[in-house]
């Protein structure tokens, strides 16, 4: 990669952002972006633009967190490309009309459809963590729906800030899509204004301040928050397995990962392998040390790196592993605390760093109690163990997404909706999710002229004839009695010896077709032995 020269951080003007936000919306009320086409030709632009600028990313995500390259790549790059690519091949698929479900057959006349219209224009407000993928992915979403839109990325990842500007405002229509650079004074600026989506990934107090403030206009929110995820441990486990996929949780961004587990319980039997695993770990993936490595990040800045050491300095724990800090280089390697209980400071408070509190419980249930205690709506759940354990730690605690026997992979899988749920955000998007949140699904029904005799039910005057009409093809009869219980009658018998037994279609057929192979063979069994001795 040779010299990358990236543009010194500026603010967006604030007496422009009203008529940037005006002409945006304009576009979209013009019809443009509807079409097909529109939408795939910005997207590829826009791909060909991330590849055009690659370097410039690589050198602007070093600057903002010391992220490695190879990070920047599968995490930020890569990531929004395949996003791309898998958006543009089955966008045709997403955008098409859907027949509307469970229609009574009269209704069925009047051509009940369900249409996917776009939202309108929208907001992104994008997060310092994963510059790149956390303010390109909503996007790809809205322009996928055809929405018209203004991005925000934060003002905390400066150099990332001043490269995705020039993408957009190279690549994409600059009346249906802009960039707004800047802080606080920006941000106000722009949630004055009416939007018809708002998009921010970010911490649970800003999320709430953006939150009221869309609810004064009624306008729609997606929320991608935080939440102090618990990960789980049992006697059980594989302790080098847990190790590894606990540390894989922590080294990446430097711990600066909303999805990464806040505090680990660990039951007493397993913790002193647990702990001699992560040594191990830690010596494999880093051996001359993580402050030396190229594939350790930093965080992002000094207040970040102040609110993090402070955690660590009123522990009341003890530190098991790491500890180093450097100041000047916004440094803090992977530190393992056995805390004493979940007041601890590191328990209490969302570290978003490097940090591993380990808290050491009896069994199961407790680990199950403490989590639902500390916060009853992380985003992520890990958990360690047998199926069995694992099974009745997703059944018990709830949370926005969950990897069984690893960290963050269920976030890792880019056509998997990923959100939170609670205090940790609200929708979802990724894949066909980020379509959808951005997606009106608008039902529509076309009732020709040669139906009005059939609908006078409709039009007073009312009498008792027109209404034991109306009652008759309207009507439906419970499959329960009083008491709840399913009364299972000849309709429910006859379906049920139709479909073998089968719950679904797909059920059935598969019943039947293996009835069918079945007496195919046997058939030619027949055939070539003849019938079998007894019967003969």
């Amino acid at each position: 990669m040779g010299p990358v020269k990236i543009a010194p951080f500026e603010t967006t003007p604030l007496e422009g952002i009203s008529s940037t936000v005006s002409l945006c919306r304009t576009s979209f009320r013009s019809n443009k972006t509807k079409p097909i086409s529109y939408r795939l030709t910005q997207l590829r632009k826009l791909y060909w633009a991330l590849v055009d600028n690659s370097d410039a990313i690589i050198e602007a995500c070093r600057l903002d967190l010391g992220k490695p390259e190879y990070e920047t790549y599968t995490s930020e790059l890569d990531w929004c490309k395949n996003d791309i690519i898998f958006v543009t091949k089955n966008l045709a698929k997403w955008m098409k009309d859907e027949k509307a479900q469970d229609i009574p057959l009269t209704m069925s006349l009047l051509n009940p459809i369900i249409k996917k219209e776009p939202l309108g224009n929208i907001l992104v407000i994008g997060a310092f963590n994963f510059p790149v993928q956390l303010s390109l992915g909503p996007l790809i979403g809205a322009i996928a729906a055809g929405c018209t839109g203004v991005l925000k990325p934060s003002e905390l990842s400066p150099a990332t800030a001043m490269v995705l500007r020039k993408i957009v405002e190279e690549s994409l229509d600059p009346s249906s899509y802009a960039v707004v650079n800047g802080a606080i004074p920006e941000t106000n600026a722009l949630l004055s204004e009416k939007w018809d989506k708002i998009f921010y990934t970010g911490g649970t107090q800003v999320g709430t301040i953006i939150a009221k403030k869309a609810a004064e206009t009624l306008t729609p929110v997606t929320l991608e928050l935080g939440g102090r995820n618990p990960a789980i441990v049992t006697k059980n486990a594989d302790p080098r397995l847990a190790a590894r996929r606990l540390i894989w949780g922590k080294f990446m961004n430097a711990g600066q990962i909303c999805i990464s587990q806040n505090y680990i319980m660990v039951e007493k039997e397993i913790l002193p392998a647990l702990i001699e695993q992560m040594k191990l770990t830690l010596k494999e993936f880093y051996p001359n040390g993580q402050k030396n490595s190229p594939d350790f990040g930093r965080i992002v800045n000094n207040r970040h790196f102040l609110r993090i050491k402070k955690m660590l300095d009123d522990t009341k724990g003890k530190i098991l592993i790491g500890g180093e800090m450097d100041e000047s280089q916004n440094f803090i390697e992977i530190t393992v605390v056995q805390v004493n209980d979940d007041q601890d400071s590191m328990v209490v408070q969302e570290s978003f760093g490097p940090l591993m509190p380990i808290l050491v419980v009896e069994d199961v249930e407790e680990a199950i109690r403490t989590a639902n205690k500390v916060d009853s709506t992380p985003l992520g759940l890990y958990a360690f163990g047998s199926k069995a354990e694992t099974s009745k730690i997703l059944n018990s605690v709830t949370s926005g997404g969950a990897s069984i026997n690893d960290t963050l992979f269920h976030a890792c899988q880019p056509t998997m909706p990923f959100g939170g749920v609670g205090n940790s955000g609200q929708g979802s998007y990724r894949g066909k999710a980020s379509f959808d949140t951005f997606t009106h699904r608008r039902s529509v029904t076309t009732t020709p002229g040669w139906m009005e005799k059939l609908l006078d039910v409709r039009y007073p005057p009312f009498n008792a004839a027109k209404l034991k009409k109306f009652r008759s093809t309207s009507g439906l009869k419970p499959n329960f009695d009083r008491e709840g219980r399913e009364i299972k009658g000849f309709g429910y018998w006859v379906s049920f010896l139709g479909g073998l037994g089968g719950e679904s279609a797909k059920g059935a057929l598969m019943r039947w077709a293996l009835v069918a192979l079945i007496a195919v063979g046997a058939k030619r069994w027949t055939n070539l032995n003849g019938l079998p001795a007894f019967l003969k």
